[in-house]
């Protein structure tokens, strides 16, 4: 039997799964390990800060550069890049800190590395599978992101397992085992079919992008989904241990597992599903549970409906990123790499803020003496955490107001594709 063209692009496909998996792996993997970085290393909270923030910024530089460079260099030599500096990222994590005379110098230098390969993926990924044959492209760039999704599940679940055999003691040993996916996926795109690029004389300019409020909206859109998805994910086990007293296991197979299941499951359903729902309405409904969300983990004094809240932010913010990158998609279809790369940009400026600035507050708030002694019945860490997620409801905000804005102003008028 023939194949079709979309069946010849199949294990184009799969491999693009592969990479989101590796970028799920790259940004979700070093927040397992906080709790024994600060005990081993002595690495502070403002430092792990600087290392979730290192490693998104390493991204926005790569989104940037990536922009102008990667139609120039090729997708293909572009998708070997990113998969072997994941590749040797991962690696550098579990060696650097042990055989370096500064620890956190190593933790650093690993996520550069990494945060470049984790770029590189984003920039990427996603207009490579626009590019393949098929309808339901809405449908498909959700199915995408599921796979996000699916390897931060597997790198929680199969990383919790991992310590609890070989012990806190051999943690190094994981990240070494983690880099295998991409060295494995670097191989795969040596070889699978791409469609070229749009071609520079078809594509809709940048300048053109930059004078559409539909694109700007968009961006906001991506500003906040990267902050609102992040902060919860990067946080919700050190926030569990430390914010809840609850037993690591418990706390991470509970908190960043159980939100990562259920943001996979809302991106599948949507892959699935997706020709059948509003995408406005169900980004609007997304980020008023992500508000909820956000107050339930803040304000509830009970540990678990504490945790369920964290969890159940996986199901809201599922389609923030790739919903965003499916409406401007649909209002310029030849954007090109340069429209990904430039949405990308904001949205991993959003993954840096958002954790960030949920740990800067944390901070400033469990040092603060005098604000202390108006609670005297939470500890530091527990009033510290809680106030920096009660912080981070501007960030689903910021999802509802610019949906609502953009659902307006494509009832008044039609966007330009030009």
């Amino acid at each position: 039997m023939r194949k079709t063209a979309k069946d010849r692009f199949q294990s184009t496909i799969f491999a693009c799964y592969r990479g989101y998996i590796t970028q799920g792996i790259v940004n979700n993997l070093s927040p397992l390990f906080f709790v024994i970085f600060q005990r081993e290393m002595g690495v502070s909270y403002a430092q792990l800060s600087a290392l979730i923030l290192c490693n998104f910024v390493t991204q926005v530089a790569t989104d940037v550069v990536a922009v102008r460079y990667v139609d120039r260099i090729g997708w293909r030599r572009s998708a070997v890049l990113a998969h072997g500096a994941a590749f040797l990222g991962l690696a550098l994590l579990g060696i650097l800190p042990r055989v370096l005379p500064a620890p956190f110098f190593g933790l650093v230098l690993a996520t550069v590395i990494n945060g470049f390969g984790g770029g590189m993926i984003e920039v990427l990924i996603s207009p490579i599978v626009e590019s393949c044959p098929g309808e339901a492209k809405a449908a498909a760039m959700s199915l995408l992101h599921s796979f996000y999704c699916w390897g931060q599940v597997g790198v929680v679940l199969l990383t919790t397992l991992l310590l609890r055999v070989l012990g806190e003691g051999l943690w190094f040993v994981i990240p070494m085992l983690w880099s295998m996916l991409p060295f494995y996926n670097l191989f795969r795109f040596l070889k699978v079919p791409l469609m070229p690029p749009v071609p520079e004389n078809e594509k809709t300019p940048l300048r053109a992008l930059a004078r559409s409020k539909v694109f700007l909206i968009a961006l906001v859109l991506m500003l906040c989904a990267g902050a609102s998805e992040l902060a919860m994910s990067q946080w919700s086990s050190f926030f569990a241990e430390r914010g809840l007293g609850v037993p690591k296991v418990v706390g991470d197979l509970l908190g960043p597992c159980f939100f990562a299941v259920l943001m996979g499951t809302g991106r599948t359903f949507y892959g699935v599903f997706g020709e059948k729902i509003n995408l406005f309405k169900a980004l609007t409904a997304c980020g008023a549970l992500c508000l909820l969300c956000y107050l339930g983990a803040a304000l509830f004094e009970n540990p678990v409906l504490s945790l369920l809240s964290c969890a159940l932010c996986g199901l809201s913010v599922s389609l923030m990123w790739p919903g965003t990158f499916s409406l401007t998609a649909a209002v310029y279809p030849k954007g090109g790499t340069a429209m990904f790369g430039v949405l990308a940009v904001l949205g991993d400026v959003g993954c840096a803020a958002g954790p960030a600035l949920m740990g800067a507050v944390s901070a400033a708030v469990s040092e603060n003496a005098a604000l202390l002694e108006h609670f005297p019945a939470a500890t530091p860490d527990q009033l510290g955490l809680k106030t920096g997620m009660l912080f981070c409801v501007l960030f689903p905000l910021g999802i509802v107001a610019g949906v609502r804005a953009l659902r307006r102003l494509s009832r008044a008028a039609p966007a330009p594709r030009t």
